[in-house]
This record gives structure tokens, C-alpha cells and sequence, in this order.
């Protein structure tokens, strides 16, 4: 709906001081972004560049709209305006543009024109367009946690970023949760090349959210400065008193092509060209401003030429700057960890009573609540009555540690992901467990936010840190078929980024889940659900008790082979073994990595020194599996060592099957794994 409150600006009523400042952030955006393809013409760089030209009015409100260090800011690649309105200078735009090493964004490590002032609380967001209004949202609940009401969260897109699935979930997730963020559409009517016609049946996208409760839309007219102001003003102003989401819908034009890989000729018209020409947001506020007298034809021409001598000295500082280092690649790609003092090597000596594997970590996501009280954990049908998930890991706990701190979220893996990476932006203390799904065959809606969040740190160079913690109930063995049996761990690996670990019993679940939650970044915590209550994964657990990242627990010990494994086969790999020993003569040494990422590759290494022969495995599939990575580093560092090719047990290449007949065919056990070590000793 049109604004019914009185209008603040207008060129009438907006003073001159004001109104020459923003003439200097517009002329100084607009000869940014035209300057931005002469670099990529002679090759210094700035290779993707999208146009801000006919975004003008709306991108500069956001800018003067935002309160630094107090507000959230999450600006598009299309935002250049919007950045120099908030107050990044002429040489933090080139130098993030031309990828130079003192690009506060994140030091030339994430794409051109993704403009970014962490300290400012500009945030870093991804060339997934759209997808950061999710982390809008999960900052908007830490703001309503902490009892923040004088902030906003500003969140920016284009209008056909709104046909993502996950921007649904975070408007609708910000509505029910009444989230002080600020939506901003930018309509230029193309997505790329395609019109929104084909995008969307409503004329204007935010039209799909009318329905929504405790959501406010606004539109404007997002080439007019003015109407642009009085929309953001209101928006923001709303936002805060009310503590729910608004939608600003922004009309613009889209003056150039998409982007500089873009020829927008092949599907515009001349006609069209011409109109969005006509309808220049800069030129039509110069041509305000003289019109109505507010300023003289010289103040402006003072104003451009200063511009123009900035502008010039921004370059010239640029091109002096250095350039990113090689051998920097390897910096930030993980946080330093939590370091047990304790417990240095994982192992404990304490004799006790046994609790399950589902104990262990039920009393240690408690322990953790209690010792850190900006500790939060969510996810699918975790907290609801007596009721803790599926499995009841979470039993009791939003009873102690109340309905903030322990919560139901919707069926939507990317919003429970996205927002534990919004909500952990808000301060470094905060903590983030996440049931990433019931299940972890479920998780793959998530997969686009967890590879997000697994590159933040690297991508921001080290200026943020997603310290989120994201547990799946995996593996089979439990008759669960499609989507409640299968082992996902050979995927999720595959990212850097992301530690990952996976245990066998109950002390390590402990020791491990206690290590994840109190270290930085980000730890996908798999647990075997089919030992959650198995008396053979059950163990005394110390109170404190702390098992580090990369170091592998020797399970069993053994000179003539080695069986590498962990979760669920670990259990049938020890079983194999003494069958062995008894029936062969064979003693196997068995290792339990425990964690996959980082790897103790120094235990396996020495183990092989030993025994010269090397069985690995594991529940997930043998194609593709993540025991192929680890039979291509035995095979690369220990292959002088071997007296005998690398052999693997896994699951079959095939789904897995939900009759208890063909689960057993595909999946491994220890009469399959006792085949393949008596095979390997024979060799």
C-alpha cells in the first residue's frame, strides 16, 4: 500500500546541506559504477560488475537509512549506491572491485562487486542471489533475543530473487516470529534476461506476501529520491516500534545490461532502452534541484569535479595496492579450535556406570547450556512438551532453559540453517546447535546454506565466524529406508570449512559434541541413531570430558592388519576382530577416527608401520564413500609400507532399501567385513 504518513523529504522541505550531500553520494556512485568496466577492459580486474543505474533513489535511502555499528545491512551485488550511500569511500569500492588484498570485504577472496564492511555490520553475503535473507532473519532474532529495539536489519534483492524457495521461508519465518528486519526489493523488471512476467503472475513480487500476518508492505517509487526516503524512513520507523518485518517494494529501471557478461540488445528494444534512459534517477534529481532552485548549476559542477579528483586519487591508491599472496589460501579456512587441557589425546581412564550414547549427549547439550548461557539449539520437532526430536536428544530442555533458548523451528532446512548463520553474526559468545533435519537423508533442502556458512570465515578473512554446531541423526541398521537410513557423510565432507565428526560411543558423542559447541566455527555432528540406546556404544562418561578435533582413538590394538572405520561399523570392525583372533590367529588393530575433519592421518601412518596392511571401513557407500579418500592417502603416504592393495567395505552403490531383507543386502556387517579381512591377510 501507498503511505498515508506525512511526507519528511522533498525538495522542498529537505535542506540544502542535506540535499548536496546526497547529490555528491549519488554523482560519486554513479561514476563508480560507470568507471567499474574500464578496469575489466584493460584487464585489472572488477570481472563481474552489475550495474546500480536506475536503482538510484531507493539504494541511496538504504544507505542514508542505516545506522552504522547499530544496524544490519545486507546489501546485493547490484548495491554499489547503496555501500557509498552508507559510507564506504571511493577506494574501498575499487579496492573490493579490482580484488586487492586491502579490500575490507574480505581481501579480493569472494567475487567483485559483493561490497561488504564487517566492522560497520555490512555484511559479506554470497553470489546466491537472495539467499541472505535468511541470515537477515536469524539476525533479526538475535536483535528480539537480546532485547534490541532501537535496530533494524536492512535486507536487499532484486525482485526475481524472490522466486527462491528460501526468501519465502525467511519472510514467512520473520512474519511468524515478528523480526525487526527491513525486506528491499529492487524491481527493475528483469531477472538476467528474463522478464518478471515469467518470474512471478503478480505484477509486483511482493504482492505473493500480502496474506501474510505482521508483515507490512510499502511501496515506492525507487527512482525517486524522495519517495525512495519517505518509504525507507517509514519502513524502518515501523519496524522498530512494531518489532515485525516490513517489505519495501521499489520500482526502478534497470538503465544497463544484467551485468558486464550481459548484452542486454539481444533481448531489449530500442523503445526500451531509451524509456529506462528517460527515466535516470541522478538526472532527474539534478534537473530537481535546479528546477526548484536548490541549487546553482556551479555547486553542482563543484560538487562533480570533486568527485571526479577523488575518484582519481581512489585509483591511483588502488593500483599500489597489494594484491592477495599465494600462499594465503590456506589461512582462515577453519577457526582455531577449543583445546582440552584436560584431555588432550580424547582418552579417559574413569571407571562408572555406563550411560547410553543418547544420555551422553542429551547431559552434555545441558552441561553446555548451563556453562555458556548464549547457547541456543532448534530444529524440527525438538522441543514440544515432554517431547525432545524424534529421538528425544533434547528431552527436558526447553523445560530448564526456556522457549528462547530451546524452540521449535518450521519444516525448512534452509531457514533453521540460515538463520543459525544470521543469529551467530550478532556476537562472538553466541553458540548455535541446530537439528539440521529429523533425519539426516532429510537435510538436502539445507544444502545450499550449509555450503554458505561453510566459506564464511575463509570468504570474510576471518572477520566472521559461524559458530554453529549442526547435528543428523544418521546411518541405518534401524529399517528406516529412503530418507531415515542412509549415510550422507561422503557429500558433506566435501567442503572445506566444515569440521565433521562422527562417533561410536557414548564418551567420544560427549567429548566431541562439548569440543564442537565450545570451539569457533562451524562442526556437522553425525550420530549413528542406531546406537543412540545400544548397550555396545554405551560407556561411563567423566562430567568434563573433552575429545579434540583430528585425533583417532585406537579402539583395539594388533600387528598383522589395520581396519580404518568409525559410527556404526566400528562396533562390527571390533566384532571381526576378535572373531579373528580367536578362529585365525590374526591380531587386528581397529581405529576409530572419529573425526573425519580434520583427519588423524599420523595414527593411521603408524598403525600401517606396523601392521602393512589396511582395511577400510564404513557404513556409507564404497563409490564415492569418504573411505576412498582415506584409501587414496594410504595409497599416496604409506604405500612403501603396504603388503597389500587398500581394501574397502561399504554399502552397495544402490539406495537402501526399506524391507529388513534388502537393507541387510546392501548395507555392511561383520560377516561381510570378516570376508574382506580374511581376504586382505591372504593376500
Amino acid at each position: 500500500m501507498k503511505s498515508n504518513v506525512p511526507e519528511k523529504y522533498s525538495v522542498k522541505k529537505t535542506d540544502k546541506e542535506t540535499l548536496l550531500k546526497w547529490y555528491y553520494l549519488l554523482f560519486l556512485g554513479r561514476t563508480l559504477d560507470e568507471r567499474a568496466p574500464n578496469y575489466l577492459k584493460q584487464a585489472i580486474g572488477w570481472s563481474y560488475h552489475a550495474p546500480a543505474a536506475g536503482h538510484d533513489g531507493i539504494q541511496l535511502a538504504m544507505g542514508q537509512k542505516f545506522r552504522k555499528k547499530k544496524d544490519h545491512l545486507f546489501p546485493y551485488y547490484r548495491d554499489l549506491q547503496t555501500v557509498v550511500s552508507a559510507g564506504l569511500t571511493a577506494e574501498e569500492i575499487i579496492y573490493n572491485g579490482i580484488s586487492k588484498d586491502t579490500d575490507v570485504a574480505g581481501g579480493g577472496r569472494h567475487m567483485s562487486n559483493h561490497f561488504a564492511k564487517p566492522p560497520w555490520n555490512i555484511h559479506n553475503v554470497s553470489s546466491a542471489t537472495g539467499n541472505h535473507t535468511l541470515h537477515a532473519a536469524g539476525l533479526g532474532r538475535a536483535l528480539k533475543t537480546y532485547n534490541v529495539k532501537d535496530a533494524v536489519v536492512i535486507s536487499s534483492q532484486g525482485e526475481s530473487s524472490v522466486s527462491e524457495g528460501y526468501v519465502y521461508e525467511a519472510i514467512n519465518g520473520a512474519s511468524r516470529e515478528m523480526l525487526p528486519v527491513v525486506f528491499v526489493f529492487q524491481d527493475n523488471g528483469y531477472g538476467i534476461s528474463v522478464p518478471k512476467g515469467d518470474q512471478t503472475a503478480n505484477r509486483k513480487a511482493a504482492r505473493n506476501f500480502e496474506g501474510f500476518k505482521n508483515l507490512r508492505i510499502i511501496y515506492c517509487n525507487g527512482k525517486d529520491v524522495f519517495d525512495s526516503m519517505n518509504a525507507m524512513e517509514e519502513a524502518v520507523n515501523w519496524t522498530m516500534k512494531e518489532q515485525s518485518p516490513v517489505i519495501v517494494h521499489a520500482n526502478c529501471v534497470r538503465i544497463g545490461s544484467h551485468s558486464n557478461s550481459d548484452r542486454h540488445e539481444l533481448y531489449r528494444d530500442e523503445n526500451e532502452l531509451s524509456y529506462v534512459k528517460e527515466y535516470d534517477p541522478l538526472a532527474k534529481y539534478r534537473r530537481m534541484l535546479l528546477r526548484y532552485e536548490r541549487a546553482t548549476e556551479e555547486e553542482l559542477k563543484e560538487i562533480e569535479e570533486k568527485v571526479a579528483a577523488e575518484v582519481k586519487d581512489a585509483h591511483k591508491k588502488a593500483m599500489k595496492a597489494p594484491d592477495p599472496k599465494p600462499g594465503s589460501i590456506h589461512d582462515f579456512v577453519y577457526p582455531e579450535p577449543y583445546q582440552s587441557k584436560k584431555y588432550p589425546d580424547g582418552t579417559h581412564n574413569q571407571e562408572g556406570k555406563p550411560i547410553k550414547l543418547i544420555e551422553a549427549l542429551n547431559e552434555t547439550l545441558k552441561a553446555e547450556f548451563r556453562n555458556n548461557p548464549d547457547t541456543y539449539i532448534w530444529g524440527q520437532d525438538i522441543a514440544n512438551k515432554e517431547k525432545g526430536g524424534v529421538f528425544n536428544v533434547t528431552k527436558g530442555m526447553q523445560q530448564e532453559f526456556g522457549k528462547k533458548r530451546v524452540f521449535n523451528a518450521p519444516i525448512a532446512e534452509d531457514y533453521i540453517m540460515g538463520t543459525a548463520n544470521g543469529m551467530s553474526r550478532f556476537d562472538k559468545k553466541i553458540r548455535i546447535v541446530v537439528e539440521g533435519a529429523e533425519f539426516a537423508d532429510y537435510f538436502w533442502p539445507a544444502m545450499e546454506q550449509y555450503v554458505e556458512t561453510t566459506h564464511e570465515y575463509w570468504r570474510t578473512k576471518g572477520q566472521f565466524s559461524p559458530n554453529v554446531t549442526v547435528r543428523l541423526a544418521s546411518g541405518g541398521y534401524i529399517g528406516g529406508g529412503l530418507y531415515h537410513s542412509q549415510t550422507t557423510e561422503g557429500a558433506l565432507a566435501t567442503f572445506p570449512g566444515v569440521r565433521v565428526v562422527y562417533p561410536s560411543f557414548a564418551d567420544d558423542a560427549a567429548g566431541l559434541l562439548r569440543t564442537s559447541i565450545r570451539s569457533e566455527g562451524m562442526t556437522l555432528f553425525l550420530e549413528p541413531k542406531a546406537l543412540y540406546n545400544s548397550q555396545k556404544a554405551a560407556t561411563a562418561v567423566p562430567d568434563d570430558f573433552e575429545v579434540p578435533f583430528g585425533k583417532a582413538r585406537i579402539r583395539r590394538e594388533g600387528k598383522h592388519m589395520t581396519m580404518i572405520t568409525y559410527g556404526n561399523t566400528t562396533h562390527m570392525c571390533l566384532q571381526a576382530a576378535e572373531k579373528m583372533s580367536k578362529e585365525d590367529g590374526l591380531e587386528v588393530e581397529v581405529i576409530d577416527i572419529r573425526s573425519l575433519i580434520p583427519l588423524d592421518k599420523e595414527t593411521i601412518l603408524q598403525s600401517l608401520e606396523k601392521t602393512s596392511r589396511a582395511l577400510v571401513v564404513h557404513e556409507d557407500k564404497v563409490f564415492g564413500g569418504f573411505g576412498g579418500e582415506l584409501a587414496a592417502i594410504i595409497a599416496e603416504e604409506a604405500f612403501t609400507l603396504l603388503d597389500a592393495p587398500v581394501k574397502r567395505v561399504g554399502a552397495e552403490f544402490t539406495p537402501i532399501g526399506f524391507n529388513p531383507i534388502l537393507e541387510k543386502a546392501i548395507l555392511p556387517n561383520t560377516d561381510k567385513i570378516l570376508k574382506a579381512a580374511r581376504e586382505l591377510a591372504d593376500f
